[in-house]
C-alpha cells in the first residue's frame, strides 16, 4: 500500500531566496532530503509536489530550496507546511531493524501478556531510541532494546516487551 509518510515540517523561511529550515519527523534525515527527491508539501489531503533545488544541514537541521518557492514571502506561507514522501520511496530495512512509523500504533504487551499500552511515538536517536506508550498506568518510556523489546511485529501491530523490574512504574506517579 503507497501512503504518504511526514519525513519534516517547515519550521521557517531562511533568508531572503525562498529556502527553509526543517523540523525533523525522519529516522534518516540524509536519505529523506536530497537534491533531486521530491516531497509533498501541505497536509497529508492536500498538498503540492515540490522538487528539491538544494540542501545542506545547519546543527542536525536541513535547510531545503524547493522548485517553485523563489522568494521570503513564498517560503514564510510554508511556515507549519508537513513535507510527505511516499512510502514506496523507502528503501527495505535490514532484518531486526524498523521505521519509527510502523511501530506507531503497535500494541505492547509484556512476556505474560499483560497489556502495557499503545505506541504513540517513536522518540531519540537511531542509537537511543525509546518507545512511548500510552496505557492505564500513564505514559511510559521503554527503551527500544533487543534484550527489553523481545518481540516486534510490525504486521501483527505486536511489540512484546521484558521490562526490567520497575521500568513501568517509573512514570505512574499520580496514578
Amino acid at each position: 500500500m503507497d501512503e504518504l509518510l511526514l519525513v519534516g515540517r517547515v519550521a521557517r523561511a531562511h533568508g531572503n531566496r525562498g529556502q527553509v529550515i526543517v523540523n525533523l519527523e525522519t529516522d534518516f534525515p540524509e536519505n529523506r532530503f536530497q537534491v533531486g527527491r521530491t516531497l509533498r508539501v501541505g497536509e497529508s489531503e492536500h498538498n503540492v509536489a515540490r522538487r528539491i533545488r538544494e540542501v545542506r544541514f545547519h546543527q542536525g537541521r536541513p535547510i531545503l530550496a524547493l522548485e517553485g518557492v523563489s522568494t521570503m514571502n513564498d517560503a514564510e506561507a510554508l511556515a507549519g507546511a508537513g513535507l510527505w514522501m511516499s512510502s514506496a520511496d523507502l528503501a527495505p530495512l535490514p532484518t531486526g531493524t524498523f521505521y519509527r512509523h510502523d511501530l506507531v500504533g503497535c500494541r505492547v504487551v509484556d512476556a505474560q501478556d499483560e497489556d502495557v499500552g499503545t505506541v504513540t511515538a517513536v522518540e531519540g536517536t537511531l542509537e537511543r531510541s525509546y518507545l512511548v506508550v500510552e496505557g492505564s498506568r500513564g505514559e511510559v518510556m521503554i527503551p527500544l532494546a533487543a534484550e527489553i523489546c523481545v518481540r516486534i511485529d510490525p504486521q501483527a501491530r505486536l511489540i512484546v516487551v521484558n521490562p526490567p523490574e520497575g521500568l513501568l512504574d517509573v512514570n505512574a506517579a499520580g496514578r
